[in-house]
């Protein structure tokens, strides 16, 4: 038996649909289920140049492994036609209407894994609706505490807060929700990546991670106690560190994955190092959710110029992943 994977493609006027359809043309080892507006996948498939015949389905009982060319579509409708590269609030609602779909399969047992395109966050919030991103809405939906982590074949990096203003960051790191999150990962870690003891890697949240409180007391205040507390249970944690010295070889060779304190602490360094084909996991979901790690890329859209390398490792992933939830 082989795993169904649910797959959004995220904003229509994006790459999304692109790479979905590139990633089609070639045999996959799972049952895929494409959570989109037919006519949009159609068509984009025609201005590409891509060959894809579209099945649209109302149930994912019948649907065969994934044979190149063919592609099977569980239908939620656009609200106005999407133009390649050009935004348009109206389709907003439509975004979040196919995560919704998605999350629904999945809960009925219709699918075993949930894989997202890029969305447009200011686009959903230029509609009125409030959205940080996929992290967040999908927590919600499923009423869990989400841990956000981004990985490469070398690298994991799991995020203390996600889309915050740097402002807001330091409020939000408190005693409970660390723990709790440094709980999460280890937890995932175990779980879902087979690492028996994981060793993770604790960043700062100040330069030099506060210089002994000289350039701030988070560390010692919230992060080094939480630590403290942990190990007593057993988890192999080291910490707080300068996240400017942590991303060397003498740290990362020791260690499962690195826990940063906000998005842009530890994201640019595991972007760098391999960009377009990371993997976005969402961890502390009672739902598999894997994603890509770039953006809508409007400029690209429709353009055939963009590639679908981080899909297909978000893919391969999720059906890694799902195949647990077959047994």
């Amino acid at each position: 038996m082989r795993p169904i994977i649910a797959i959004t493609p995220g904003e229509p006027a994006g790459i999304g649909p692109d790479i979905l359809i590139d990633l089609a043309q070639q045999d996959l080892q799972a049952k895929i289920v494409c959570i989109a507006d037919p006519d949009l996948m159609r068509s984009r498939a025609e201005k590409l140049g891509q060959p894809l015949n579209i099945h649209s389905i109302n149930n994912t009982s019948d649907i065969p492994p994934h044979q190149a060319g063919e592609l099977y579509v569980f239908p939620v409708r656009l609200k106005t036609q999407a133009k390649a590269g050009v935004l348009d609030s109206a389709n907003a609602a439509y975004v979040l209407a196919c995560l919704d779909t998605a999350v629904k399969l999945i809960q009925h047992h219709q699918a075993h894994a949930l894989v997202t395109g890029p969305v447009h966050k200011g686009i959903i919030n230029d509609a009125g609706i409030a959205f940080t991103g996929h992290t967040e809405y999908l927590a919600e939906l499923t009423s869990a505490t989400p841990v956000m982590m981004l990985a490469t074949d070398k690298l994991r990096v799991a995020l203390a807060t996600t889309h915050l203003p740097l402002k807001e960051v330091s409020q939000a790191i408190t005693a409970d929700s660390l723990r709790r999150v440094i709980q999460i990962l280890h937890h995932d870690l175990q779980t879902y990546f087979g690492i028996n003891t994981p060793r993770i890697l604790v960043c700062g949240l100040n330069p030099h991670a506060g210089e002994s409180g000289h350039l701030g007391r988070e560390e010692i205040d919230v992060i080094d106690p939480v630590l403290q507390q942990l190990r007593t249970e057993g988890m192999d944690l080291t910490g707080p560190l300068p996240a400017d010295t942590l991303f060397t070889p003498k740290y990362l060779d020791q260690a499962d994955a690195v826990l940063a304190m906000f998005h842009d602490q530890g994201l640019p360094v595991l972007k760098y190092s391999g960009f377009g084909r990371a993997i976005n996991i969402t961890l502390g979901l009672p739902i598999i959710r894997t994603s890509v790690d770039h953006g809508t890329a409007l400029e690209l859209a429709g353009t055939g110029n963009c590639a679908s390398d981080s899909l297909r490792s978000a893919l391969n992933l999720a059906i890694e992943l799902g195949k647990n939830n077959l047994k």
